[in-house]
């Protein structure tokens, strides 16, 4: 077969050549079946917002630890209290009784 001779056939439009077919494809297979694809990427962003959102909660959480031990710190009688209640401390010469009543 001799290229010289070569007709374009009808039903290709004329501004459709082989480089252009080239490069569409070469730039399909990059967005589509690259290791850095579309769709990866857009995984990937989803990823980092669901992080961004446990990282903003757990400032959050950190925050109000952070102003409990302040409290804890500042404050003798919420110290004592907190003693009494969850450790059951009591003072000397001080009797408790402790209940299984809900």
């Amino acid at each position: 077969m001799n290229l010289t001779n070569w007709q374009r056939p009808q039903w290709i439009p004329r501004w459709l050549n082989v480089p252009l077919i080239i490069f569409i494809v070469f730039i399909i297979v990059l967005l589509f079946f690259g290791d850095n694809n579309y769709i990866r990427i857009n995984q990937y962003k989803a990823q980092i917002n669901e992080l961004k959102g446990q990282i903003k909660a757990n400032e959050d959480t950190a925050a109000l630890y952070n102003s409990k031990i302040r409290e804890l710190n500042s404050d003798r009688e919420t110290l004592e209290r907190l003693a009494r209640e969850k450790y059951g401390m009591k003072r000397i010469n001080e009797e408790v009784y402790v209940t299984d009543i809900p």
